[in-house]
């Protein structure tokens, strides 16, 4: 096996594990009926979030790495659109997602009862359709490295 072979099947394992649970990790803190329930959510998200940070991590550099080694992927439209929007959707995290996520933080920190507070429902749309976004740019990047279409 080539180099080239480790490094594809390694980004295709970190795919798996980077992607696979950023895709639930909307889905984790919408059934909760109260604050408990929702606090442990978040705590569930932030857990997760490892596995896609270190799979994340691993797509980008397996995916520079082949390019350095093949440089005619730099050439293909599919590759550097991929890489373009991978970059663009990573910055998110640390801007987009980061901002929309404080304020409801701070919400349920403050919130002391059990219910879950009627303020928490709009900022939450609010992450959620960011979230969607992002996902739908990774599933855009997957369909892309799949059919390599230009």
């Amino acid at each position: 096996m080539s180099l080239y072979e480790i490094l594809v099947f390694i980004h295709i394992i970190s795919a798996i594990i980077g992607l696979g649970p950023g895709f639930i990790l909307t889905r984790v803190t919408k059934s909760a009926t109260n604050l408990t329930e929702l606090q442990h959510g978040y705590k569930v998200k932030r857990q997760l979030h490892y596995f896609v940070m270190v799979g994340g991590s691993l797509l980008l550099i397996t995916g520079l790495w082949m390019g350095f080694i093949n440089p005619a992927l730099f050439e293909q439209g599919w590759y550097i659109i991929s890489l373009g929007l991978f970059l663009f959707a990573l910055a998110m995290g640390p801007t987009v997602l980061k901002r929309n996520s404080k304020p409801i933080k701070t919400l349920l920190n403050e919130q002391t009862d059990d219910e879950i507070p009627k303020d928490y429902y709009p900022l939450a749309q609010r992450l959620y359709r960011i979230e969607y976004m992002e996902n739908t740019i990774f599933i855009i990047i997957i369909i892309l490295m799949i059919t390599k279409p230009f």
